[in-house]
């Protein structure tokens, strides 16, 4: 796999597995693509830019573009198929939970997490993954696209502009859901196939955190982008490196954390959640799984009495 090796600098904070995660992301995202404003202050021009051909749209996916978490809700696909017993789809969930409660990355939780989602899909072709990602789409994943936050996606594509998911979810599943809504493509984790069949292993690292903005950096330098005429959309404050990349970051449902950035750098927020959805956003759905999903809900309910 050719190395991009037109990058511009890069923050400090990204590690050589960073840089490597997004540059594979990249390549892989254009290898699959298919060919509040305060009131009475007028923007400066319209928003996005009709025809402007340096300019495009990123969009994280988990609870920006879709409510939840899409690699467990292809998780619970994968179950559904028999890929794996009842036992590993519970570590996988609370895995899931704890990654999304912690909000740090500890190196061996990280590890163990990522060796489980792994060990699933190893030995099994790239192919078949994709196909059952389509019928994944149709069970789980269809009904739960946030209306507002696909509009926005559609203004960027009504402009001529391309519109790319960013996600630490599977590439091939990730770009299952960007055609099905009609997007460019995606950014999404890169995991190693030798003639078609998953080997076990990652390139580089998931597309997380700073990988996310490494992979927008090598995508819009390869694309000939002007990253501050695009756009970055995201609920978490992990995604602020890719938020602080692009001349038009807008908060989606927004975290704590990042509410409070984007209020302290003036950046736009979009909150498309009632209050009876917003009480569940970060939570996996873990339906069938009574046991792990009632043990989620506990720990989250913990977890705010503590903050």
């Amino acid at each position: 796999m050719a190395a991009l090796g037109w990058l511009t600098p890069r923050r400090r904070s990204a590690t050589a597995r960073s840089v490597l995660a997004g540059e594979a992301s990249a390549e892989a995202a254009r290898k699959s693509s298919q060919d509040t404003a305060p009131q009475n202050v007028p923007e400066p021009e319209p928003f996005p830019v009709l025809g402007d051909d340096k300019a495009a749209a990123f969009f994280d996916l988990d609870n920006t573009v879709m409510q939840g978490a899409a690699l467990f809700h292809f998780g619970r696909g994968l179950y559904k198929r028999k890929f794996f017993e009842t036992r590993d789809l519970a570590k996988f969930a609370w895995q899931q939970a704890w990654f999304r409660l912690a909000g740090v990355e500890d190196p061996d939780h990280m590890q163990d997490a990522r060796d489980s989602a792994l060990s699933i899909v190893k030995g099994h072709r790239v192919s078949e993954l994709m196909s059952i990602g389509e019928e994944i789409y149709d069970e789980y994943m269809a009904e739960r696209i946030w209306p507002g936050t696909r509009a926005l996606a559609q203004a960027h594509l009504d402009a001529g502009q391309k519109v790319w998911l960013v996600t630490a979810a599977p590439v091939e599943i990730a770009t299952v859901i960007a055609r099905r809504l009609g997007l460019t493509g995606a950014l999404g984790t890169v995991a190693e196939s030798v003639d078609g069949v998953y080997t076990g292993r990652l390139v580089g690292e998931p597309l997380h955190g700073p990988a996310k903005a490494e992979a927008v950096r090598a995508l819009a330098a390869a694309e000939r982008l002007d990253l501050l005429r695009c756009a970055a959309y995201s609920d978490s404050h992990n995604d602020i490196p890719m938020l602080s990349l692009v001349g038009h970051p807008y908060a989606i449902n927004p975290d704590p954390k990042l509410r409070k950035h984007a209020r302290a750098s003036d950046w736009r927020l979009r909150d498309y959640r009632t209050a009876r959805k917003a009480a569940k956003v970060g939570i996996p759905a873990a339906a069938g799984v009574g046991a792990v999903a009632g043990g989620t809900a506990a720990a989250i309910a913990l977890h705010r009495r503590r903050r």
